[in-house]
């Protein structure tokens, strides 16, 4: 029966992408568009999960349980903690030993079981975390932090392997494109969860919020199994238990003898930040300076996504071309300093259209930029590690994510508490100040990112000329 269901839905899923998807021209003779659009569906549920994480939920527990905003923060923000681990998945995954000659599939089956397990306990430790229990607090703290544990060390174990093993599945050249398609499948896992979520909670009660993220876990099993279906080849000699396993400091020295990773990296992370720190304070921002409805900020949400979307089809047709990565992600880098700028002007004209052609040039900057760097790891990435190659990216990424969506809330209350208390005089005394200081930041941040990129796309010295290591050099 749920093969059955799963197949079913990755047929609708392929007959339905070739005609929304900028990009059908992905498919090789070695990756047919069916089975990449099959495999595409492990994004559908990191989607899904991160849309419950960082959005249904967070509202669900702070309006209609009560949960106090600090406790929903910590437990919004435990998934973070397992982001660091992600290199060390992609390279388990690399060198993984097993008699059924698999090294990518059993990761992908344990990231689908701490999703499910995760989604199965929640709806229940978030009904104890609220009080709704005669037990000891502490009871429904411990549930809570273990389900949203759970779920975080699961889709990103999935994203980081499901990655690598599209990685594996592709041909050098359609690489970019690959990496476009998964990350627009991401993109729509997001939107239509979240468009799914908010039908399925609008009469909200506890039942209902059981049946919705349960019906998530049920669904997470079905769209991971249709996506690792009969993808990977089985190599019983590959995985060999009497084959040699490098440690995990030792490959990662050989990984940084291989180019300038730290600088890689670095570039990843303070490019992502620079990009994130808006993420919960966009909407706000439109209502609260620019005086917009809701449904107007929503819309801004939406216009968002669909850059993003322009942003990753753009960078892989660019890709495709052979164009430096770095370059690309430099092209984002600018169109960024140019949207940030855009939306701080646009509180003194008081302009709406302004405000939402900075939000586009977000979401298409964000988008050049994430697909660019993921790309640049990816073709740096020597033989036999390509997880932990996407494993550090995505370590890099998602911790620099996290950490600067928390740091611009924090920056934009204090700079906010400041100004309106008249520390920065009348002229600064305005809700628009907050919200200024942190794109203002964040242009800077675009700034450094751009130096920090600069060396990398230099020509490379001749052989013999240059050190090897991990210093950007």
């Amino acid at each position: 029966m749920i093969a059955r269901q799963a197949a079913g839905l990755a047929r609708g899923w392929m007959r339905l992408a070739p005609g929304l998807l900028p990009f059908a021209d992905v498919a090789t003779l070695s990756l047919p568009l069916g089975r990449l659009l099959r495999l595409s569906l492990f994004q559908l549920s990191v989607g899904m999960a991160a849309v419950l994480l960082i959005g249904t939920l967070n509202r669900v527990m702070i309006v209609e349980l009560g949960i106090p905003a600090g406790l929903v923060a910590a437990m919004v923000g435990l998934p973070l903690v397992f982001a660091p681990l992600r290199a060390l998945v992609g390279f388990r995954s690399d060198t993984h030993r097993s008699v059924l000659g698999w090294r990518r599939v059993p990761y992908l089956w344990i990231g689908t079981l701490l999703q499910f397990g995760g989604l199965s306990i929640m709806p229940f430790a978030l009904i104890l975390l609220s009080g709704d229990t005669q037990g000891p607090a502490w009871v429904g703290q411990a549930a809570a932090a273990l389900a949203f544990l759970l779920v975080g060390a699961g889709l990103h174990t999935v994203q980081t392997v499901g990655l690598a093993l599209a990685t594996d599945l592709a041909p050098a050249s359609s690489q970019p494109r690959v990496v476009a398609l998964l990350s627009v499948a991401l993109l729509l896992g997001m939107v239509v969860s979240a468009a799914a979520f908010g039908a399925l909670l609008a009469d909200f009660s506890q039942i209902r919020l059981i049946q919705a993220i349960q019906g998530a876990a049920v669904a997470t099993v079905f769209l991971n199994i249709a996506a690792l279906w009969k993808q990977e080849a089985r190599d019983p000699a590959r995985t060999a238990r009497g084959t040699a396993r490098p440690s995990f400091v030792d490959a990662w020295r050989a990984l940084c003898q291989q180019g300038p990773w730290t600088r890689r990296l670095a570039v990843a992370v303070i490019g992502t930040a620079a990009f994130s720190m808006q993420d919960v304070l966009l909407e706000p921002y439109g209502g609260q300076v620019l005086l917009l409805g809701v449904g107007a900020t929503t819309s801004l949400t939406a216009l968002l996504a669909g850059a993003s979307i322009g942003g990753i089809a753009t960078a892989a047709r660019l890709l495709g071309l052979r164009h430096e990565p770095h370059r690309v992600a430099a092209l984002g880098a600018l169109a960024g300093i140019a949207a940030f700028a855009a939306v701080v002007f646009a509180a003194p004209f008081e302009s709406v259209p302004l405000f939402a052609a900075g939000t586009a040039l977000i979401g298409f900057g964000g988008g050049l930029f994430a697909h660019a760097t993921l790309t640049a790891c990816m073709r740096a990435a020597p033989e036999g590690q390509v997880g932990l190659a996407l494993g550090a990216w995505g370590a890099a990424q998602a911790t620099a994510a996290g950490c600067a969506i928390a740091l611009g809330g924090l920056l934009r209350d204090g700079v906010s508490g400041w100004a309106e208390g008249g520390s920065l005089g009348a002229t600064l005394a305005t809700p628009a100040t907050g919200y200024g200081a942190v794109y203002l930041l964040e242009i800077v941040l675009l700034f450094a990112t751009l130096a920090a990129i600069g060396p990398l796309v230099r020509p490379s010295p001749p052989p013999g000329l240059g050190v090897a290591g991990c210093s950007p050099s």
